[in-house]
């Protein structure tokens, strides 16, 4: 199962072998999944509902497959229980280097921790629960020691910043559930290029900044900043709507149960995005008053 974020565009369902591959499947008319980008079953190279073919006995009447047995496949409240246990646990770090005042060196740090171990797991064939957690562990104490350095200076930034990414989460998933937003592989395709852009723009702010000094290009501050921290939470919602498409389809098709790990591991990931962007955006609207 494809897992989508900001930063990174994990294996799915056109990664080929393994127990992520598939058959390709022309669409069907009438198929709701015909123009989904992730519409083939990549679970049907293993025998089961979805690859059994069926017979019928002459003169009677066609017998609809048996529903799929539940065991061992993923379900919402594996996604659930695995996004709770996830986003619980950078909560709690959160929580601990806030309360300890943890210096910005040690949170920098431990925000360089958890972006390799992001790493590691995104190239991952299989998703790995101490790895997603440890991620989420060290992730946590970053954002803590981050909100509080930024809440010294925007008295309650950082409660805004969690309100906000609350709301942006539940505005898409009513849309999503709505169909108002519709993934189409178009719509994958646009989601992409914009944050590869995006990121890389960002990127070469960096370099400037790191040889130059001070904001590089501008890109963090003033109103090229908010321009791009709303850009920024506007991609990260773009990127929710990617989640519960695939989360939705990996239901669907039966994806197994540890593929759940996968599910919680990007949308942390996308709400993380989130709370950052409207973290720096709420920094920079409001230290400019």
């Amino acid at each position: 199962m494809r897992s989508s974020n900001p930063v990174f565009s994990r294996r799915g369902f056109s990664r080929s072998g393994g127990y992520a591959g598939f058959q390709q499947q022309p669409p069907q008319a009438g198929n709701p999944y015909a123009t989904n980008p992730y519409a083939a079953n990549p679970y049907g190279q293993q025998p089961g509902p979805y690859t059994a073919q069926q017979t019928q006995a002459p003169g009677q009447p066609y017998a609809p497959p048996a529903a799929p047995p539940s065991a061992g496949r993923m379900t919402i409240d594996d996604v659930v229980a695995r996004t709770g246990m996830t986003l619980g646990l950078v909560i709690v770090t959160a929580a601990i280097a806030w309360i300890t005042g943890l210096s910005l060196p040690l949170a920098v740090g431990a925000g360089l921790v958890a972006m390799v171990l992001s790493l590691v797991q995104a190239f991952k064939r299989k998703p790995s629960p101490a790895l997603i957690l440890a991620y989420a562990a060290f992730e946590g104490l970053f954002l803590g020691a981050l909100s509080n350095y930024v809440n010294q200076f925007v008295n309650g930034a950082a409660m805004q910043a969690v309100l906000g990414t609350l709301a942006v989460f539940t505005a898409v998933l009513v849309l999503y559930k709505t169909r108002v937003i519709r993934v189409t592989q178009r719509f994958y395709r646009f989601v992409m290029a914009a944050a590869i852009g995006f990121v890389l723009l960002m990127a070469v702010n960096l370099l400037f900044a790191a040889f130059s000094g001070g904001d590089g290009l501008g890109f963090r501050s003033g109103g090229l900043g908010i321009l791009f921290g709303v850009i920024g939470v506007v991609l990260g919602a773009l990127f929710l709507a990617l989640d519960f498409k695939q989360v939705e389809d990996g239901i669907a098709y039966g994806a197994p149960k540890e593929e759940s790990w996968l599910a919680a591991f990007g949308l942390t990931l996308t709400l993380v995005w989130i709370y950052l962007e409207f973290l720096r955006l709420i920094a920079i609207l409001q230290g400019d008053n």
